[in-house]
């Protein structure tokens, strides 16, 4: 139910006005419950940054890691898995390799204890200046192993050291062969195209997609047993599609896509595909509903449901798509799952306060906060700080 009487919050405009926004007055109601059947969810989870630590931005990240698990456990009630140490918990942009690793020892002894579904991130980023072909190898194997270690399942994330020092598509033929034949279990391959980091441009060996989509179906090709499933990040639905349909048997593929999610879980007569998105972090609940009426059958039930979630996740992700993180992390703040909006790196500055005030109206038409009145309130005194007046 929405609001028709109450309190307005002073929305600003790019152009300095602002506008009356009158919020929900009462939150949606969402059930927990056990994992989903009929497709495979994960949630690529953010990290909760501890803003008392005396940090800066070129500092080690510091984490509150009381609000990141239990962030975590709530996503698992709602029988989502958790894609750990992602993108979206700012590897590469104020997490570091140190940083990462006790995120996901914690995080799988956490899943552990209370039977969630954990995948680790495996990258390179330890290495922190010009590496060669041999030390990018190394460094993946170590993470790894670590990753093995904590009995998570793999993802192996695409690496900015070797798009920076391969050469040739044969460099990545022979990388890749290498990691899966190490590999005890099958991993989940990562390719994240340069809109998220434009320092991945021509990953595959060529910046030509029909090239590189070839390498990355090889390398696929060498070792299909080792290889559970593929994320595809390129904000492409056909791309990703057609790829879809050129996989081995038993290999999944993961959309990536936080533009077009909603038709590529939902799938077609030739297939589908299962889940691994950042924008599961703030959908969490709304996105596991949605699939639940997949597992009954209800496809044109999930796609009203989850449909109406795409003007948020394009206005999250638009350009510079990176910073997506940014607004992941405020509706996090306004949901109530942690106490205050500070990111590791600083990097909640990096959206502008018009960016953040959209968002906020568009979570709350969709009735993603628990207590509409505190996502008011927190957004008022964010309002406050930047000069915004009732």
């Amino acid at each position: 139910m929405t609001a028709t009487a109450g309190p307005t919050v002073p929305l600003p405009n790019p152009d300095g006005s602002t506008r009356a926004y009158r919020p929900r007055t009462e939150p949606r109601a969402f059930a927990t419950g056990a994992p989903l059947a009929s497709r495979t969810v994960f949630s690529a989870a953010h990290v909760v940054a501890d803003p008392y630590a005396d940090t800066s931005p070129d500092s080690p990240a510091a984490v509150d890691w009381d609000a990141t698990l239990a962030f975590r456990r709530h996503l698992w009630s709602h029988g989502l898995g958790v894609a750990e140490a992602m993108d979206t918990a700012q590897r590469g942009m104020g997490l570091d390799w140190a940083g990462a690793a006790e995120l996901i020892r914690r995080s799988a002894a956490e899943a552990k204890a209370v039977g969630g579904r954990i995948a680790c991130g495996v990258g390179t980023d330890q290495l922190t200046g010009p590496a060669g072909l041999d030390a990018v190898r190394a460094a993946y194997e170590e993470q790894l192993a670590l990753v093995e270690e904590t009995g998570s399942q793999a993802i192996v994330m695409a690496s900015r050291a070797l798009a920076a020092a391969a050469r040739t598509p044969d460099d990545y033929l022979e990388l890749y062969a290498h990691l899966l034949r190490q590999a005890g279990e099958p991993v989940v391959l990562h390719w994240l195209g340069p809109m998220f980091d434009p320092a991945l441009e021509g990953y595959w060996g060529s910046s030509d997609l029909d090239a590189a989509t070839e390498t990355f179906l090889e390398v696929i090709a060498t070792h299909p047993d080792k290889v559970d499933g593929v994320k595809i990040s390129l904000l492409d639905a056909q791309r990703e599609i057609d790829l879809r349909r050129r996989l081995p048997e038993g290999v999944r593929c993961y959309t990536g896509d936080d533009f077009h999610y909603p038709e590529l879980i939902a799938g077609d007569d030739r297939g589908f595909s299962h889940a691994l998105l950042g924008i599961f972090d703030p959908l969490g609940p709304l996105a596991a509903e949605a699939v639940r009426l997949l597992d009954t059958g209800d496809t044109g039930g999930f796609r009203k449901l989850l449909d109406p979630t795409v003007e948020l996740s394009r206005h999250l992700f638009q350009a510079p798509t990176r910073f997506y993180k940014t607004g992941v992390v405020f509706l996090a703040w306004l949901a109530g799952h942690q106490d205050h909006f500070a990111m590791v790196g600083g990097l909640q500055s990096a959206r502008s306060l018009p960016h953040l005030a959209r968002a906020y109206e568009l979570a709350d038409g969709l009735g993603l906060f628990p207590d509409p009145q505190r996502a008011a309130a927190r957004m008022t005194s964010l309002l406050a700080v930047y000069g915004v007046a009732r």
